[in-house]
């Protein structure tokens, strides 16, 4: 009795088994033919997903009906197109290799932007320019009002871009277009704040005898007061707006009142997380004020000395190393660290003087950041950036540590370790970091009209990866909109601390 009873048992044990081993075996020849299948059809890169890539495209693939980004990037086109067995589609792959451009190129999206007409008090009324009939700008097509040399120059972000928004306008202008003006500001990805801010403290931040406040400190009370009034600041409380304080002493009183709207900075040093930060901010080179280094023929051996700092050698805050490195590489015999500015003939010194040398030291000042760091690039100097706090611009498509030195304080400021560490750097990687100098300075030129992959552009192209998570806050935050307040009231359903 018990043998037949365990006899029964297996042969029952059996059936599950048997089951199991054919739903096994089905899904594994299914699974093998998934990936034939799989293999048997070209395949797409998505550059939106690469680092390098622009967004401001997107041609259409006619065999597989398939929309695909611009794959026109800062640094060459890169292939679309991989497995390719059958070689139908080499004629486009060709097209995203003929040397930077594009034929199947689509401008059709742009950054859009809606500009305040402002009075010219706050903008080109700024540089002695005078509107004449109902217009407040400039024609651009035949008058450019000029801009002050010297410091004022390495702050003039806000001339540029302005610059660049009107000459959208212009039909048929020779310009890269990655940004057009809209009148209509529902239509609008940012809202554009046309305020010469950093101008206005450079020129009217001094007090006269019989004034209380500053001509600078008034037209931020003015521009507080107009901006607060409008529609477009009402619908979002001013966090689709954008505006420029690139001085970091420009917009000191009015900050704390606009700081929802994104701004345009050379870095974070003065600001309060909660008022800039990078999440929400966008930061801009500096103009350099040394000239660009054309038919550059200097080595690694021609350029006599092997490090170079000429400026300010005392300074506040984060500026302390600077006597700390004075003190310990001055009488370094190939070393060159001495106090200078841009007075007299301080700019033609400065170009010689980094023209000829390996590495040019790149120290935190009163700030994180310095113009010195962008002339370093212009002369093609290898940058030695010693800022801990530093922020760089377009740093999210641009690796710096191609082409610069990055040393921490703690470390610079021990004996001996940075002149030690900048010998240690031989001829063959330097001349590696020097051959990327010269392929990414165009992106620290500015020009008018602007040029693809310039300054103004990448500018923009950094205030465009600020639009999506913006939208995404806007439409979250309206999702109460249309609800009486009693009602939110009884919905008692808090936003996070952090919300914005």
């Amino acid at each position: 009795m018990v043998e037949r009873n365990v006899n029964s048992f297996k042969l029952i044990s059996k059936k599950p088994l048997f089951f199991f081993f054919s739903m096994t075996s089905i899904m594994f020849l299914m699974s093998w033919l998934f990936v034939f299948r799989s293999t048997s059809r070209p395949h797409f890169i998505y550059h939106n997903l690469l680092p390098n890539s622009k967004l401001f495209s997107t041609p259409e693939d006619s065999k597989f009906h398939t929309k695909i980004p611009n794959v026109e990037s800062s640094f060459g086109n890169r292939a679309i197109l991989v497995d390719n067995e059958d070689g139908e589609d080499e004629s486009e792959t060709k097209n995203s290799n003929d040397g930077g451009k594009c034929s199947n190129r689509n401008d059709d999206f742009l950054l859009k932007v809606f500009m305040y007409d402002l009075p010219s008090e706050f903008h080109f009324g700024l540089l002695n320019w005078k509107p004449s009939g109902n217009s407040v700008w400039p024609n651009v097509r035949t008058t450019i009002p000029g801009y002050p040399g010297g410091l004022n120059l390495q702050h003039s972000i806000e001339f540029w871009l302005t610059l660049d928004i009107l000459a959208s306008e212009i039909p048929n202008a020779p310009k890269a277009k990655t940004v057009i003006r809209v009148r209509n500001s529902s239509e609008a990805d940012i809202i554009f704040v046309p305020f010469f801010s950093s101008l206005s403290y450079n020129r009217n931040s001094k007090p006269t005898p019989n004034e209380k406040k500053t001509r600078n400190m008034i037209l931020q009370e003015k521009l507080v007061k107009y901006l607060t009034s409008q529609e477009e600041w009402k619908r979002s409380k001013g966090k689709d707006h954008l505006i420029i304080a690139h001085h970091p002493n420009s917009m000191l009183d009015a900050r704390m009142k606009l700081w929802p709207a994104t701004f345009i900075l050379s870095d974070f040093g003065r600001y309060p997380s909660s008022i800039a930060n990078v999440e929400k901010d966008v930061i801009a080179p500096y103009k350099h004020l040394i000239p660009s280094y054309v038919n550059d023929n200097s080595n690694f051996d021609s350029r006599t000395t092997l490090l170079y700092f000429q400026g300010a050698i005392y300074r506040k805050d984060g500026g302390y190393v600077r006597q700390e490195l004075y003190y310990s590489l001055k009488n370094e015999k190939d070393v060159h660290f001495s106090f200078g500015s841009i007075q007299k003939d301080g700019i033609k010194k400065a170009t010689e003087g980094m023209r000829s040398s390996k590495f040019c030291l790149n120290i935190a000042g009163d700030t994180p950041s310095s113009n010195r760091l962008f002339d370093a690039i212009a002369s093609h100097c290898v940058p030695v950036i010693i800022s801990d706090a530093i922020e760089l611009p377009f740093e999210d498509v641009l690796d710096y540590s191609e082409f610069c030195i990055f040393v921490r304080t703690i470390d610079a400021v021990e004996e001996n370790y940075l002149i030690n560490f900048i010998r240690s750097i031989g001829k063959e990687e330097w001349t590696k970091m020097w051959n990327k100098l010269k392929e990414v300075e165009h992106f620290f030129e500015f020009n008018f009209p602007s040029k693809e992959g310039d300054a103004v552009q990448m500018i923009w192209q950094a205030v465009s990866h600020k639009v999506p998570p913006l939208k995404l806050k806007l439409n979250r935050f309206r999702r109460y909109s249309r609800s009486p307040p009693s009602i939110e009231k009884e919905l008692k359903i808090p936003l996070p601390k952090n919300f914005w």
